[in-house]
């Protein structure tokens, strides 16, 4: 029995193996040892070309995080450069592939790249979201090196309106593959579910590329979690010569494990292609059972369960690490998030990285995936500090024509198996008034919604907002092509000029960016037009909306994490509404958000000075170090039934009940030194929950948080959060301490990270003031199997070790 269990596993991990975001062929990753410089240099594509003298850099890899910061860069994207950089690797194909293809499969580029194998052209791609590939085979020296060049340009530097990051910023992978195989994104499968049987409809699309007919056979088993194939479906199928066709299928499932938010079950589909008998090609897609349900009256219910989606907006940075996000920090986030009581991310206002998805769907996220946010014209981009002067105009518009159903297409492609996705977004605010669409309604007047001009009024120059209906169809048309199973949306920032045209009609579910107002006037106008908040701010009335609103469905703040870019006037960093700052580090408007969404009981205290009756704070930090006898506010944020506050053992807060209204139970009370502590009761009195701050004293050391640290061996990352505390131990929230970090072992410092949005000073380096008394270092194994030791020392503090383990 034991041996089969050993075998089972064994079977499970092949399986998982195959798993990669390509979906065909053989598929390894050429991430390490690139060569780049941040120059033009346009000889480099050329195999003779002499790169000695460039860095040597792996990717993922961001150069604009690691540039100068300086306030006469564009705010917009963070006062960080762009400009135009290259990169080259080496690589050897064997002999004994000659025959097969060779394929260049790139995550993402930022962006309007090109790519050439032995100084060929392989193709350009301007969207710096996209993930796509290149046929290689025809320029490919089998038995020798080839070169791989790759040029891209952001020299238009100021082209988003957030931190987007320049080069390539996403995994590369070489694909060998049969020339009789498995399509790019290939493998299709969605789910129904009737009553106790899950439908898995799959489509195949199979390339043969070679000179003759293929008969195949071609398998599907469907296997659960512990690797057992619980169906299976097998189909012949001839292919012509140079053709590309699709095979279609269902298999089903009796009671299946449903995916839903607390228990994300997941099966794995492996497809494998059959010629004379041999396996020729094989996919393994991570797939499982949910149903989705849109109402315009109920809103939103998975599996049958009506339910209100808690939702974020979510850029892609991650402070110091920019753009070129690690898999683990990713998750990290991601768990963070949720255990705040976060259940939804609306990717804001692009598709991420795969790996982004696929921990979705490993945790229980669901998953608004955006494609645009802009289209045919430019949109504002701040250049000065957000709202600040005179605004820039570059951006994506002018490959729109060209390239906007062709990405989209395959944005949908690429992420249309991922269980967590519950729909497609064309667009944000690309119908904000007069940025740059108008229409005479902003004129205001009877039926306009408005009692005077709005936005500026009717600008008769501008871009006349009907042209947004007709666009919005070609999109809807581009999604619907390729993903029929949900629906398509839009974040709409001008609802009432809008509503004027054809767009809210041409999709399926209808966003609404902070306009609550409109929730029940345009229910009862548009009776089978479902509604949702696709942004909305922190404040607690914008929640009670949806709560009080049967039919809208949910909310997604902006935003869920502090981002770069966007930033204000100089110093900023980017914007920092988040609920998590740039450190991964929940900020008090977070444990706010807690308190409202989270169904596990909580308590937060935080403390602020004030001379305002009714000034009540989601933003309060918990500090407790004020001059004595001074009169302190403290609010507490809490899902408990009631909270009281004491001080040192003794009652100083009377025992209140949670104010519906305001989220927040709040005391006046003067300073004493010591332990400050809120305490969170059930109706019947028992202690549910309860939080403490403690006054502390002058530093006097450093602590690592956690030190059973263990990272995979090859680019694993740790998070190490070190923490600024007093002689007894107590965080010293008020310290500035400057650490310094050193790395030793097989691993290297990535960046130090402490939340800081006004510390314009260089966090890639190995020195760094901490925030409210800590910092975030990331280390990744290399992949070595030297000891990792991670070192902090701070002058005048006792200094902190650790020590990462690698698996």
């Amino acid at each position: 029995m034991a041996t089969k269990k050993f075998l089972l596993s064994i079977l499970i991990l092949t399986y998982l193996s195959a798993f990669s975001q390509v979906s065909f062929g053989d598929a390894k990753k050429i991430n390490d040892k690139w060569t780049f410089i941040l120059q033009d240099s346009p000889e480099a594509k050329n195999t003779s070309y002499n790169d000695s003298k460039w860095q040597t850099v792996d990717v993922p890899h961001d150069w604009s995080i690691k540039g100068q910061l300086s306030p006469t860069l564009a705010s917009c994207t963070g006062y960080l450069p762009g400009g135009i950089g290259w990169y080259r690797k080496i690589i050897n194909i064997p002999q004994n592939k000659s025959g097969e293809k060779v394929y260049l499969y790139f995550e993402g580029i930022y962006n309007r790249s090109e790519v050439f194998m032995n100084g060929h052209s392989l193709g350009k791609r301007p969207n710096g979201y996209i993930s796509f590939a290149y046929d290689a085979t025809p320029y490919i020296k089998y038995g020798e090196d080839n070169t791989i060049a790759v040029r891209v340009d952001h020299s238009l530097s100021a082209d988003s309106r957030w931190y987007s990051g320049s080069g390539i910023y996403r995994n590369v992978w070489l694909v060998y593959a049969n020339p009789v195989h498995i399509a790019q994104w290939g493998v299709y499968a969605y789910p129904e579910v009737n009553k106790s049987t899950g439908i898995l409809n799959i489509e195949v699309a199979l390339d043969n590329s070679s000179s003759s007919k293929a008969n195949l056979t071609v398998i599907n088993e469907l296997l659960a979690s512990n690797g057992k194939i619980v169906a299976k479906s097998s189909q012949n199928v001839l292919v012509d010569a140079h053709k590309e066709i699709k095979i279609a299928t269902k298999i089903n499932v009796k009671n299946p494990k449903l995916w839903d938010l607390e228990n994300p079950n997941l099966y794995h589909l492996k497809t494998t292609i059959f010629k004379d008998r041999k396996p020729i090609d094989k996919a393994v897609t991570q797939t499982g059972f949910r149903n989705f349900t849109f109402d315009p009256n109920k809103g939103f219910a998975l599996n049958g369960n009506w339910m209100k989606m808690k939702g974020v907006c979510l850029h892609h940075d991650a402070g110091v690490l920019g753009s070129a996000v690690p898999k683990d920090v990713l998750k990290t986030r991601l768990e963070t998030l949720k255990e705040i009581g976060v259940n939804a991310i609306r990717t804001s206002h692009n598709p991420q990285a795969p790996d982004f998805y696929a921990l979705c769907d490993e945790l229980g996220l669901l998953v608004l995936n955006e494609a645009y946010d802009e289209w045919e014209f430019p949109k504002r981009k701040w250049l000065a500090g957000w709202n600040k002067g005179v605004p820039g105009f570059e951006g994506s518009y002018d490959i729109f024509a060209d390239w906007a159903e062709k990405d989209l297409e395959d944005i949908v492609r690429r992420d249309r198996n991922h269980l967590s996705i519950f729909a497609w977004s064309i667009g944000n605010e690309v119908d904000y008034p007069n940025d740059p669409y108008s229409h005479p309604i902003l004129n205001g007047g009877k039926d306009s919604g408005f009692s005077q001009p709005a936005y500026g009024g009717y600008k008769n120059d501008a871009p006349d907002a009907i042209r947004l209906g007709g666009i919005a169809k070609r999109l809807v048309t581009a999604v619907k092509k390729h993903d029929k199973s949900r629906p398509t949306t839009a974040g709409l920032a001008g609802v009432a000029m809008s509503n004027e045209t054809e767009y809210p009609g041409a999709l399926d579910i209808v966003g609404y960016n902070y306009t609550e107002n409109k929730y029940q006037s345009d229910h009862k106008k548009y009776p089978n037009r479902v509604i949702y908040g696709s942004e909305n701010g922190h404040n607690i009335d914008p929640w009670i909306t949806v709560k009080n609103n049967e039919h809208i469905f949910g909310q997604f703040l902006w935003t869920g994490i502090d981002y770069l870019g966007e930033s204000g006037s100089w110093p900023s960093r980017g914007f920092y509404s988040g609920l998590v700052d740039l450190a991964g580090v929940i900020k008090p408007r977070g444990y706010f958000r807690q308190s409202l969404w989270s169904a596990n009981p909580m308590i937060y205290a935080g403390t602020y000075v004030t001379n305002k009756d009714k000034e009540l704070s989601k933003d309060a930090w918990p500090l407790w170090n004020y001059n004595e006898g001074q009169m302190v506010r403290v609010v507490c944020y809490t899902n408990a039934a009631k909270a009281r506050l004491e001080l040192n053992g003794t009652i100083v807060g009377e025992e209140k009940k949670y104010d519906e209204k305001t989220g927040i139970v709040y005391w006046d009370v003067p300073f004493k030194s010591g332990k400050l502590e809120v305490i969170g009761l059930s109706n019947d009195d028992k202690i549910v929950s309860r939080y403490s701050i403690l006054s502390s004293h002058q530093p006097y050391a450093l602590v690592i948080n956690d030190e059973n640290l263990t990272i995979e061996k090859q680019k694993g990352v740790a998070r190490i959060v070190v923490q600024v505390v007093d002689e007894k131990g107590f965080p010293v929230m008020l310290s500035d301490n400057e650490i310094t970090c050193t790395v030793s072992g097989s691993a290297v410092l990535l960046g130090l990270e402490a939340g800081n949005n006004s510390d314009m000073t260089d966090y890639t380096d190995s020195i760094q003031r901490v925030f409210h008394g800590h910092l975030v270092a990331y280390v990744q194994a290399t992949g070595e199997n030297e000891p990792i030791t991670v070192k902090f020392k701070s002058n005048w503090l006792k200094p902190a070790e650790v020590s990462v383990k690698v698996k």
